[in-house]
Parts: C-alpha cells; structure tokens; sequence
C-alpha cells in the first residue's frame, strides 16, 4: 500500500488499482463526538459518489464502506488542470449541470478535483459534497471553479464562457445560477 494523498481529513492509499480513503481520528475531539462525525462523513461521502454515477456523472466505482475508510476505483487520468481547453471546459460545464441537476453540490470544484481518463471526465473527492438544490448552493460551487480558472489559466475569461455554455445544456435553470455566481464574485470582491 501506498500513500498518495495526505489532507486535514483523510489519508489517502493505493493499493493496486483500488483507492483507500480513511478519515483520520482528531484527538482534540471527544472520541464519541469524533468517531460519530467520521462515520457520518464518510457514508455521506460514499452515498453521494454513487448517487452522482447514477445521475450520469463518471466518479470512481465504490467497492467497499466501513465507518471511516471508502474503498474505490482508482482513476488513472490526468488532472483537468494540466490540461484544460476550451472544449474540456465546455465538457466540464456539462458535467457540473449534470450533477446539479441531481441535487448535489461537490464543495470543493476545482481543476484537481476531476480528472481525463480516455476522453472522458471523471469527478473526484466528494469529501465536502452534500445535498443543495438552492440557487446560492450551486452558484458557490461554480464560483470556486471559476476562482480556480482565473489564478492558474491565462485564458480564463474563454474558459469561463465555454464552461457556461456546456452547463446550460445540462442544467435547466443554468441562467440563475451563473447570475448567481456573479453576485457572489461582487460580494467577496467589495465585501
């Protein structure tokens, strides 16, 4: 087995072509307390994963859950933020509709968070994800996207407007969340 990631909430392992995730115990909680709130994280992590499959979004297979560790497939893609173009921008917008479409907002949308594997987009690390079907609750999300655009890829602005328009295609009511997202930008930016 071997480590592959290392965050404040989890360790993160291989182990041939499966990925182990384990919340790790935080020793300045009650155990009671700790342990109830890494169980209930990890479940929500791994229902949430599967539930975003089934509403067509590609995300790591689940092979096993216990109370603290989510057993899954491991993507051997490369990271969007390596290679992002207009058009995957575009594919990307499609896939967040997609997954807002279902209810689900990831928490934590960024370019390292999905990955290209055989021409096709994969989403992973839903370890922020919850459910949300509130307009304020997608536009953060896409926010953090587009905050991720705009510090690491020059051309920003046309990848901005390529992931707007895949996500009108997937998502209904895509013209009240991107409306959404610019009101949140103008709140943090004068806030």
């Amino acid at each position: 087995m071997k480590i592959i990631g290392n965050g404040a909430e989890a360790v993160i392992a291989l182990e041939g072509n499966t990925v182990i995730k384990t919340r790790i115990q935080k020793h300045y909680r009650l155990k009671e307390i700790d342990e109830g709130i890494r169980r209930d994280r990890t479940r929500t992590e791994a229902r949430l994963i599967s539930e975003a499959r089934r509403c067509g979004v590609p995300t790591p297979v689940i092979r096993d859950v216990t109370d603290f560790e989510i057993k899954m497939e491991y993507i051997d893609g490369t990271a969007l933020k390596e290679i992002i173009n207009i058009a995957l921008s575009e594919q990307t917008g499609e896939l967040i509709g997609r997954l807002h479409s279902c209810g689900i907002v990831h928490g934590d949308l960024t370019t390292s968070n999905i990955l290209l594997k055989n021409g096709k987009l994969f989403l992973i690390d839903f370890g922020l994800s919850y459910l949300d079907k509130s307009v304020e609750a997608r536009g953060v999300d896409i926010h953090v996207l587009f905050q991720t655009f705009k510090s690491t890829h020059e051309n920003h602005v046309e990848l901005i407007r390529a992931f707007k328009k895949g996500y009108a295609r997937t998502f209904s009511d895509a013209a009240y969340i991107i409306a959404r997202e610019k009101q949140i930008e103008s709140r943090g930016r004068y806030a």
